[in-house]
C-alpha cells in the first residue's frame, strides 16, 4: 500500500479545506463587513458540501479523523482561554463577568435541561447533558462586538471573559454527563471528581510550575511561543497516563497557571499563535457543518426548534438578568445586551464532536439540537452583532454628552 493510499479517506478534505482557506483569505475582509463571519461561512460551506447537501465531504462522527480533530481543537482552545486569564483581569472590573460565569452558566443549564425533558424523552442525565453543550459562549461569532472600541469597556470586557472562560468551566459537566449517561448504574460522581477532575487539575499544577521554572527568561518569543504549545499537548498526555486524570481539565489549569506565573511566555504564544488557532477552528467549524443533515438537525422536529428557541431567547437571557440583579456597573440595557450576545460557536461545537465519539445512546439525537442552536445562532447573531454594537455605542456616546 502506498502512503497516497493510506491516507485517501483525507484527499476530499484536504482540497475542500486548502480551496476554502484560500478563498476565506481572499474574501476576509468583505465577510468582516457581511453578516456571516469568515468562520460561519466555513460552517455553511460544510453543510452544503457533506451530508446535508452534495456530499462531497464524506466524514463520520465515530472516525478516528473527526475525533482526533476534536482533541486537537479543545487542546488549543482550552490551553489559550486558560492563558488569557490574567491577574489583573480578575483583580479588575471581575463581577460581571465572574456572575455570568458562577450564576448565570449553571442556571442556563438547568434551564435548557428542563425545557428538553419536557419536550422531549430525553432523560435528566441526557438533558443535562444538552443544556452543558449549549452554556458556553463564543466571541467568535460576535467579534464586531468584543471588537467595538466605542462599545463600553465593561460590557466587552465582561463578555470576553465571560467567553474566554465558560469553555473551561463548562467542559467537567460535560465529561460527566457525558460519562454518566455512557454507564449509567457504574458511574460514580465522586470517582469522577476525584480522578478526572482532581488528578486533572493536580497534573496541571505541576506540569505548569515545572515548565515555568526550565524556560530562561531570555529565550526568544518564536521559542516561547513554540515551548507554550508543546506545554499543552504535554499536559494533555500526561493526564491520560496512570492514575488517568482528565486530559483536558489538565490542559486549562495548566494555562491559567503558567500564564499567571510566566506571562512572558503566554504572551508570546497570543501573539504568534492566532493562525494555527484559526486554522484548527476553520477545520473543526468546516467538519461540523459536514457531518449534520436536515434530518438530522430536525431529529425531534419542533421539539428541536423550541428547545433553541428557548435556548436563545429565554434561558440565556434569565439566567443573565438573574445573575447581575443588583449589579450597578451596567444599566437594564447593558444587562440586556450581555444577555442577548452569547453565540453558541466552537465550544459547543468541539464537545458536541466529542460527545459524538462516545457510546452514549442518544448522542446523535443530543448533538443534532445542540448543532441547530449553532446553527441558528451564527445566523441570528451574525445579523446583530454590527447593528447592536453600533446601538450601544451611540447610547453610551448620548449618556456622556449629557453627563
Amino acid at each position: 500500500m502506498t502512503v497516497g493510499a493510506a491516507v485517501e479517506f483525507l484527499q476530499e478534505p484536504a482540497a475542500v479545506f486548502g480551496g476554502l482557506l484560500m478563498a476565506g483569505a481572499l474574501v476576509a475582509g468583505v465577510a468582516r463587513r457581511s453578516f456571516l463571519s469568515l468562520t460561519a461561512l466555513f460552517v455553511v460551506a460544510g453543510f452544503v458540501l457533506g451530508q446535508g447537501g452534495l456530499e462531497i465531504l464524506d466524514l463520520h462522527p465515530q472516525s478516528d479523523f473527526v475525533q482526533a480533530l476534536a482533541v486537537v481543537g479543545l487542546v488549543l482552545i482550552l490551553f489559550r482561554d486558560g492563558l488569557e486569564v490574567e491577574a489583573e483581569m480578575l483583580q479588575s472590573a471581575w463581577h460581571l463577568p465572574f456572575r455570568n460565569l458562577v450564576l448565570a452558566m449553571p442556571l442556563t443549564c438547568v434551564l435548557v435541561a428542563l425545557v428538553t425533558h419536557s419536550v422531549t424523552h430525553l432523560d435528566w442525565t441526557e438533558s443535562l447533558l444538552l443544556g452543558a453543550l449549549l452554556s458556553p459562549t463564543d466571541p467568535v461569532l460576535s467579534s464586531g462586538v468584543v471588537n467595538n472600541p466605542r462599545v463600553p469597556r465593561i460590557i466587552r470586557h465582561s463578555l470576553n471573559l465571560e467567553s474566554g472562560l465558560n469553555d473551561g468551566l463548562a467542559l467537567p459537566a460535560v465529561l460527566a454527563f457525558t460519562a454518566a449517561a455512557e454507564s449509567r448504574s457504574d458511574f460514580t460522581w465522586w470517582q469522577f471528581v476525584i480522578q478526572d477532575v482532581g488528578v486533572g487539575a493536580i497534573t496541571g499544577l505541576v506540569l505548569a510550575f515545572v515548565a515555568a521554572r526550565l524556560m530562561p527568561q531570555s529565550a526568544s518569543p518564536h521559542q516561547k511561543a513554540l515551548y507554550a504549545l508543546g506545554t499543552a499537548f504535554a499536559a494533555y498526555g500526561a493526564a491520560v497516563l496512570p492514575p488517568e486524570g482528565n486530559g483536558f481539565i489538565c490542559v486549562f489549569v495548566a494555562a491559567i497557571a503558567l500564564g499567571i506565573w510566566r506571562p512572558d511566555i503566554r504572551d508570546c504564544f497570543e501573539s504568534r499563535s492566532e493562525d494555527v488557532l484559526e486554522v484548527v477552528k476553520l477545520g473543526v467549524f468546516l467538519v461540523f457543518g459536514a457531518i449534520f443533515t436536515f434530518d438530522t438537525l430536525f431529529h425531534d422536529g419542533w421539539a428541536a426548534v423550541a428547545i433553541v428557541a428557548f435556548t436563545l431567547l429565554v434561558a440565556r437571557p434569565a439566567a443573565v438578568f438573574a445573575a447581575l440583579t443588583g449589579a450597578r456597573q451596567v444599566d437594564t440595557a447593558g444587562k440586556a445586551f450581555i444577555a442577548w450576545f452569547g453565540p453558541k460557536g466552537v465550544a459547543t461545537m468541539t464537545f458536541a464532536l466529542f460527545v459524538l465519539g462516545s457510546s452514549q445512546p442518544h448522542a446523535d439525537e443530543i448533538v443534532g439540537i445542540a448543532a441547530l442552536a449553532v446553527f441558528t445562532s451564527i445566523i441570528a447573531h451574525g445579523l446583530t452583532d454590527h447593528p447592536g454594537a453600533e446601538w450601544l455605542a451611540r447610547r453610551a456616546e448620548r449618556r456622556e454628552v449629557a453627563a
